[in-house]
C-alpha cells in the first residue's frame, strides 16, 4: 500500500485517458507523472479504452477509446458540421451514462482520493467521455488534477462543430474541486482568457539527471539496418508524418546540404491519413533526396518484425543520428526537441510559437528557421557539422540548460505543490 510520507495516510489516484499506450505525448508524459506520484506514496490506477499499464491496475473500458465505434460515429456527426440530429444528441447521452458508470465502478473499485484526466477533459476526441468525467466530478466532488495537453481551439478541424455546450461545459469545465495544469504559458493564457480558470503550467519533462546509457551491442547495426553507408550522414526527423511536423523543410535541407545523406523519418502517419505522407514520398523524389521511413524496424520495445527485421527503439536510434531535424508548424510543447537535448544531438528547428514563448528564452543553442530554409540555414548547419569540438560544447551547454528548465526535479517541484493542495480536504 503507498502511503503519504506526510500524514501517513494510504493515497490512491486515478489516471484517465482515452487511451494510454504507445509513444504519444500524453502516454509518455502521464508515466512521467505517475512516477512522482508513486514517489510521493500513491498507489496509481489507470482508466482507458487501450492500456499498457499493469494489468492488476488497469480499468479498461473499450467505449473509453476515440477509436470505438459509437465514438467514432458521435465525432463524425458533431465536427465539421453545423446542426446534429437529435438521434445524435441521445447516442452522445447514451455514451455517456455508460462511460459514467464505469468510472463510478473504477473509483470504488479502486478506492480513489484523487482522480487525474489526461488530456481526456481537453480535446473532444471522445466527447462523452468528457462529459461522464465532468459530471462524475460534479456530482462527487473529487479532488481532481487535470493534465491539459492541447485544447480543441487549438485544432481547426475542431472549430466548426454542432457541440458548443457541450465543449463548453466539459472541455474543459469549470469546477471547484479540479486543480487545472497546462503544459505551455500560451495555453495558460488561452485558458484564462476565454473560461476565467486559472492554471498551473508544468512542461513536459526528461530525465535529464539520468543521462541516457551508451550504445551496447544490440545497435551496432543500427546504421546499417537503416541503409546508411560508411560517412554517410545521418538526419533524423523523430515524428510522425503529419502535415503540421513540416517535414518538407527537412527535405529541402538535406537536399541544399549537397552531401551525401539519408533523411531518417521514425513514425508512421498514424490516425491523420496517408495523403500527407504521399506527398513527403513524391517530394523526396522530386529533390532527389533518399528518406526512409522506418516505423516499421522501430518499436516501443526490442525485438523482430513479422518478416524477420531487428526493431530497435527510439533510444537505440538517436546515439547514431548526426543531426536531428524538427522543423513543425506548431507543436503543443515540443518532445522530440527535448529528446534530441537528452541525446545530445544538434537539433534544426522552425521557429514554432511555443518554442518562441517557452523554450528558446532559456538559451538553448539550436540551428533556426523561421518558415523557410534559408542559406544562412544551410551555412550553419554545415559549420556546425564540420566542427566537432564546437558541435559538442552546443550540445552540453543545451543538455545543462535543459537539466534545470525541464527535468524531473522540475516536475516533482511543482506538481507535489498541486498534489496536497488537492487532497488537502480529505486528508
Amino acid at each position: 500500500m503507498g502511503h503519504c510520507p506526510y500524514c501517513g495516510e494510504v493515497h490512491n489516484v486515478g489516471f484517465v485517458a482515452t487511451r494510454l499506450a504507445g509513444t504519444d505525448g500524453v502516454s509518455l508524459e502521464t508515466e512521467k507523472w505517475a512516477e512522482v506520484f508513486r514517489q510521493e506514496g500513491f498507489n496509481c490506477y489507470f482508466f482507458g479504452g487501450e492500456l499498457d499499464t499493469p494489468a492488476e491496475r488497469s480499468f479498461v473500458v473499450p467505449e473509453a477509446h476515440f477509436h470505438h465505434a459509437a465514438i467514432v460515429d458521435v465525432y463524425q456527426n458533431c465536427f465539421g458540421v453545423k446542426k446534429r440530429s437529435i438521434q445524435v444528441t441521445e447516442k452522445i447521452h447514451r455514451c455517456k451514462m455508460v462511460l459514467k458508470e464505469q468510472l463510478y465502478r473504477f473509483v470504488e473499485k479502486f478506492d480513489l482520493h484523487l482522480l487525474v484526466p489526461q488530456n481526456a477533459l481537453t480535446i473532444p476526441l471522445n466527447l462523452p467521455l468528457g462529459l461522464a468525467l465532468t459530471e462524475l466530478i460534479s456530482e462527487t466532488n473529487i479532488p481532481t488534477i487535470a493534465h491539459h495537453h492541447d485544447f480543441f481551439w487549438e485544432r481547426q478541424h475542431f472549430l466548426t462543430n454542432a457541440v458548443w455546450e457541450y465543449l463548453n461545459m466539459a472541455f474543459p469545465p469549470n469546477l471547484p474541486a479540479i486543480n487545472h495544469v497546462v503544459i505551455n504559458s500560451s495555453a495558460d493564457h488561452q485558458l484564462s482568457l476565454r473560461t476565467g480558470i486559472s492554471a498551473t503550467v508544468i512542461p513536459n519533462v526528461m530525465d535529464f539527471e539520468n543521462p541516457p546509457e551508451a550504445p551496447d551491442a544490440y545497435t551496432a547495426d543500427v546504421r546499417t539496418s537503416l541503409g546508411l553507408a560508411e560517412g554517410e550522414l545521418f538526419v533524423l526527423q523523430p515524428t510522425r508524418v503529419v502535415k503540421r511536423k513540416g517535414i518538407e523543410h527537412a527535405i529541402e535541407l538535406v537536399y541544399r546540404l549537397n552531401r551525401k545523406a539519408k533523411l531518417v523519418i521514425s513514425h508512421a502517419s498514424g490516425d491523420e491519413g496517408y495523403d500527407y505522407e504521399q506527398r513527403i514520398r513524391a517530394y523526396s523524389r522530386m529533390m532527389g533526396v533518399d528518406t526512409r521511413f522506418v516505423a516499421t524496424i522501430i518499436g516501443e520495445q526490442r525485438g523482430q518484425t513479422a518478416r524477420g527485421r531487428k526493431v530497435y527503439t527510439l533510444e537505440d536510434i538517436y546515439p547514431h543520428a548526426d543531426l536531428v531535424t524538427y522543423p513543425s508548424n506548431f507543436e503543443g510543447f515540443g518532445n522530440a526537441f527535448l529528446e534530441a537535448v537528452y541525446f545530445r544531438k544538434p537539433i534544426v528547428v522552425n521557429t514554432y510559437s511555443i518554442y518562441q514563448m517557452d523554450i528558446k528564452p532559456k538559451g538553448f543553442e539550436v540551428i533556426e528557421i523561421d518558415g523557410y530554409v534559408t542559406e544562412e540555414t544551410v551555412r550553419r548547419t554545415r559549420e556546425i557539422l564540420a566542427d566537432r569540438v564546437r558541435c559538442q560544447a552546443m550540445v552540453d551547454r543545451n543538455y545543462e540548460i535543459a537539466t534545470k528548465c525541464f527535468s524531473y526535479l522540475v516536475l516533482r517541484r511543482k506538481l507535489i505543490n498541486l498534489i496536497y493542495d488537492s487532497i488537502a480536504c480529505w486528508v
